[in-house]
């Protein structure tokens, strides 16, 4: 299986934009602790699995409990997440799967109790970049894993 094209030869200057903007993002001392919770999650949601496959690696690397990786996906059931990564997963559920109606005052309302503006304006720029990730990925039907070496996933020891 091969990939359709290269969209980061093809478009290297705005795959190095997203690339900042998620690294920028990831290091925010907030969500350097949600980040893999949340863009695994909006990945499970778009079908994505090369980056379902990188994000539970990198989580693995920066020690997430595997069990925790595997609940992601059942997060509502689940009493492994706090009240903080429960709100954020909410609202990353609801950015991906825009409603037709928008977001519901209830949604925001809960994600607010944990976020203050400046940390959820960060929160919704990451879910943001990683939406867009998935559809590149998505689109172009990127090989799970292919990436790797590249990026120093291989520590994970997940082949």
């Amino acid at each position: 299986m091969k990939s359709r094209i290269d969209y980061f030869k093809l478009s290297p200057q705005a795959s190095n934009k997203l690339v900042e903007l998620t690294l920028h993002l990831s290091k925010k001392p907030l969500l350097a602790e949600l980040a893999h919770l949340i863009m695994l999650r909006a990945s499970q949601l778009n079908g994505c699995a090369f980056c379902v496959d990188m994000h539970v690696k990198e989580a693995k690397i920066h020690g997430e409990r595997e069990l925790r990786l595997h609940h992601v996906a059942a997060w509502r059931e689940s009493q492994l997440f706090s009240p903080v990564e429960r709100a954020a997963l909410e609202w990353a559920e609801a950015l991906t799967q825009l409603p037709p109606h928008g977001i519901p005052e209830s949604v925001y309302a809960k994600v607010r109790e944990h976020f203050a503006e400046q940390d959820l304006s960060d929160l919704t720029f990451l879910i943001v970049a990683i939406n867009g990730w998935n559809r590149l990925n998505v689109a172009f039907q990127t090989i799970p894993g292919s990436s790797d070496e590249a990026f120093g996933l291989t520590k994970a020891n997940l082949n």
